[in-house]
Order: structure tokens, then C-alpha cells, then sequence
């Protein structure tokens, strides 16, 4: 994450067991967060804060800001696109992508 309202870079391509690792390099708390329904079905669900649902990390924003120079990580196991957002600035345009191989 760089600047303050989006992610670098917004489209990822990976190979399967990747792990991808989000750094907040901005002075502001962001989310990584999977939308519900927009990864593979057969996908673990993710989400800073660690949450098992969209709905949980929308609904507990604070428990999934990363701060400042802290990062998020998450292993891909399963082929596919996976869409995500920050949450608190989703309406910045705050979303990216990750496909897997």
C-alpha cells in the first residue's frame, strides 16, 4: 500500500502457495478485506483483522486497520481471481486484485 488510498499494485499475478504480504507504507490505518462471493469458491476467506467474513470486518472496522509500517500476509492455495478492498476507503477506489495460477 502506498500513498494513502490505494494499493501498489492493484492487480497482482501469482503461482499457487504464494504468500502476498501487504505493508501500510501510508500515515493512515487501512483494511485488506475479500469481498464475499468475489474469490474462488473453494478459497479460505481473508482478511486483515482475521476475520471469516465480509460481513464480520465491516462490522468490526477498527480490528482489521493495519497501521502504519505494520503489513498483512495471506498464502494463496487455490486458482482464481480474488478481489479485495480497504474497507474505510472503498469509496477512494480502494481495491485490488490478486490472480492466482
Amino acid at each position: 500500500m502506498t500513498g494513502d488510498f490505494r494499493f501498489d499494485a492493484k492487480r497482482l499475478t501469482v503461482s499457487t502457495g504464494t504468500q502476498v504480504r501487504w505493508t501500510n507504507e501510508s500515515e493512515v490505518g487501512h483494511t485488506v478485506t475479500a469481498y464475499d462471493g468475489q474469490i474462488p469458491s473453494e478459497a479460505a476467506y481473508f482478511a486483515s483483522g482475521e476475520f471469516d467474513s465480509e460481513k464480520a470486518a465491516r462490522n468490526n472496522v477498527s480490528g482489521g486497520l493495519i497501521a502504519s509500517g505494520e503489513a498483512y500476509e495471506h498464502t494463496f492455495e487455490v486458482t482464481g481471481t480474488y478481489e479485495y478492498v480497504c474497507i474505510p476507503h472503498e469509496s477512494s477506489g480502494m481495491t485490488g486484485t490478486v490472480v492466482v495460477k
